[in-house]
């Protein structure tokens, strides 16, 4: 998947949290990733209710659409913690996972965002998910 969409999606709502969250995540990766990692749980903590599946990929897409205007590096570990944040803001639910394939080579690591039930969000999974999860939040 592309680390940036020119295609706009999510409410007006969604794409300000999305906004608000990919910034989130751009200041809280520049610290200790022990400090991300806490900041990532509190912000679980503020979920209420679940999201559903076109929902979680419009905010995925709102967030890659925001990082178009960022000059610097958005990939999936922004994208995917800006999401999380994002729906933690609107009081929704996404997990933050960490992991790695193997399998094709070369070894590739990545972040995504989860939908606890659903698996993996805005993520190329026609071919199937190789990458195993080595850190939820």
């Amino acid at each position: 998947m592309e680390a940036y969409s020119t295609t706009r999606s999510g409410t007006l709502g969604e794409r300000l949290a999305a906004a608000a969250g990919l910034v989130l995540a751009l200041v809280l990766l520049k610290l200790p990733f022990r400090h991300t990692v806490h900041a990532a749980r509190l912000a679980r903590r503020l979920d209420r209710r679940d999201l559903d599946a076109a929902r979680a990929e419009a905010l995925i897409g709102a967030v890659r659409h925001t990082a178009r205007l960022w000059p610097g590096r958005a990939a999936c570990m922004e994208t995917s913690l800006g999401a999380v944040l994002a729906a933690a803001l609107l009081g929704r639910r996404l997990n933050w996972c960490l992991g790695v394939r193997f399998s094709p080579p070369p070894v590739e690591y990545h972040a995504w965002a989860d939908l606890p039930g659903h698996g993996p969000v805005g993520e190329y999974t026609a071919a199937g998910w190789h990458h195993h999860t080595a850190l939820t939040i």
